[in-house]
């Protein structure tokens, strides 16, 4: 059949064309079935659906619509609910949600250490105990100064006061130093009296104490002050208070005398040079003193005999002081 036959029944175009038919095909001009010349067949409400017998609703009759409308109504479907939907949200979300303020890393708080961390009180206490030890250190390094100065009118003034405070504890000796330093060799030697458990009196040999010193340092990295320099000081101690004829010049002289008697009973038990049951009664001092040997290149000429000197019984009684016996 010529498609353009006019028993078709078929709506014709303002061209005279036919309109090609709805998805529902097959209708008629009548407007039942889904006709093709409506637009409204194909995506209307009025389209027929599944067969069911519903007829669409007559088109406008202000004509045929283009398929323009058609188009825009089936793209503004559910997809632009959906955008609809969402733009809805988001505004609802956004104006909900709160910003959040970056957190900030605490920095560690600096304490006040040492002084300044006492309260106010105990910081003047602090202050103060600083204050008496700096001048304690002061006066002390100037009684030593005076001490070991040249002869000038403080230490004539006051010498016996600087003398109280550097004795016996603080004293200098500077021999090492002076411009005639110690050329000698001293040994100190002590021997005793001894009353055996069979109360015989017997007198012991002579005991080298400078050389038991000389052996306990000798190959010892770190010897003990005791070793080194107890027995040297109190033999200086000793001739430095006392006359030609061994007699104390003074309280310090019988203070050394004390001195050197305790350090000799100490020595002796330590050797057990009154064996057993028996007491020291007296000790006995000597020194043996022999000069260094100048070096080669030097002319100098010294004796190389040695000088011996030796001190008068002292005896060891309960009361603490020494007294001089009979040689």
């Amino acid at each position: 059949m010529d498609a353009y036959d006019t028993g078709s029944g078929a709506r014709q175009g303002p061209g005279g064309r036919e309109h090609p038919a709805g998805p529902g095909g097959g209708g008629t001009g009548d407007g039942t079935g889904g006709a093709s010349g409506s637009p409204e067949g194909a995506a209307g409400p009025g389209a027929v659906r599944g067969g069911s017998g519903e007829t669409a609703e007559p088109p406008p009759a202000s004509g045929p619509a283009e398929p323009g409308p058609v188009r825009d109504a089936a793209e503004s479907g559910p997809s632009a609910g959906t955008a609809e939907s969402a733009s809805g949200t988001a505004p609802a979300t956004a104006a909900t949600a709160e910003p959040v303020e970056p957190v900030e890393p605490v920095m560690p708080v600096d304490l006040p250490t040492g002084v300044a961390a006492l309260s106010p009180r105990y910081q003047v206490g602090a202050l103060v105990a600083l204050a008496v030890v700096a001048v304690a250190v002061c006066a002390h390094l100037g009684l030593v100064f005076l001490h070991v100065a040249p002869s000038n009118t403080l230490t004539k003034q006051h010498g016996a006061a600087v003398d109280e405070w550097v004795f016996p504890e603080f004293e200098q000796n500077w021999k090492l130093f002076a411009p005639n330093p110690l050329q000698q060799n001293i040994s100190v030697q002590v021997r005793a009296e001894v009353s055996t458990a069979d109360g015989e009196i017997r007198t012991t040999g002579w005991y080298d104490l400078s050389a038991e010193d000389g052996r306990a340092i000798d190959g010892n990295p770190v010897p003990s002050h005791t070793q080194q320099n107890e027995l040297r000081r109190a033999w200086d101690f000793f001739v430095a208070t006392h006359d030609s004829d061994d007699r104390a010049v003074g309280l310090r002289g019988t203070l050394s005398e004390s001195y050197l008697r305790r350090i000799a009973v100490l020595r002796l038990e330590r050797n057990d040079a009154a064996g057993p049951g028996g007491v020291v009664e007296r000790v006995q001092y000597r020194s043996r003193t022999t000069n260094v040997e100048p070096p080669s290149w030097s002319g100098e000429k010294v004796s190389d005999r040695p000088t011996v000197r030796e001190l008068p019984w002292w005896t060891v009684s309960g009361s603490g002081d020494p007294r001089e016996g009979a040689a």
